[in-house]
């Protein structure tokens, strides 16, 4: 429980990843504050939380906004007096090829998948800075190099990075580390959407031949948002069963 007595923020987390990752933090002795655009998921998931004899709060919040956001921080501090951890999890994709994507496909997927980022991090920065303590991580994902029909979502993901570089740069003397998490193929609803010929394919080309699950990113999580990180700050770190796109 090397997690107990801190309060962590995860985005995203109704579902896939996200909950794969709130299920982890607490089950290592975190308050989570879970947030969705899905009101009735995370609300579901912080109940079963609390049945296992664990804190959690489900709250909706459309990230894209900076309204949304700040009220969704203010709450955890206001509920829990302090956010130890923050989450970076929410992402969408509205994937096709560049010459046919359209300017609400872009904005679309920035708006939720970087920009949302942003707002997050700006707030916590500045209360772990006046803390003195802090661990942030942002999930980023191996197409931030470049992905066939994703000129969005990549673009996307490599600014999650270059802002968690830099949030590490200016924070590494306030006590508060930044990271950067990479998965690539994981076996969540969004991924099985795929064409079962194309799924194929992806998983023949890891080195260790399947899909990575949702609990080999959110162990990585725990580690990083853990007092064992504590001199770790301002990595790029790939979850990928080998592969790096």
């Amino acid at each position: 429980m090397a997690l107990e007595g801190r309060v962590a923020v995860v985005t995203g987390a109704g579902r896939g990843i996200g909950k794969g990752i709130a299920l982890a933090l607490s089950n290592d002795g975190a308050t989570v504050v879970l947030a969705d655009s899905d009101a009735a998921s995370v609300q579901t998931l912080a109940g079963e939380i609390r049945s296992a004899g664990c804190e959690a709060l489900g709250m909706s919040c459309d990230v894209s906004k900076r309204e949304p956001v700040e009220d969704l921080l203010a709450e955890a501090i206001a509920r829990f007096g302090k956010i130890d951890v923050l989450v970076n999890n929410a992402g969408i994709n509205r994937d096709t090829m560049l010459h046919k994507m359209t300017d609400e496909q872009w904005y679309e997927v920035l708006d939720v998948d970087l920009t949302a980022v942003f707002f997050t991090t700006r707030f916590a920065a500045a209360h772990m800075r006046e803390r003195g303590y802090g661990r942030i991580v942002n999930i980023s994902s191996a197409s931030w190099l470049g992905s066939l029909g994703q000129a969005n979502y990549a673009a996307a993901k490599a600014g999650v990075v270059g802002l968690t570089l830099t949030a590490a740069r200016e924070l590494a003397r306030k006590g508060v580390t930044a990271n950067v998490i990479c998965p690539g193929f994981i076996d969540t609803e969004m991924t099985r959407r795929v064409p079962p010929d194309v799924w194929q394919s992806v998983v023949e080309r890891i080195p260790v031949g399947e899909a990575g699950l949702p609990e080999d990113v959110a162990n990585l999580v725990v580690f990083l948002a853990s007092d064992g990180a504590r001199y770790i700050t301002g990595q790029v770190l790939n979850v990928g069963g080998g592969l790096t796109w």
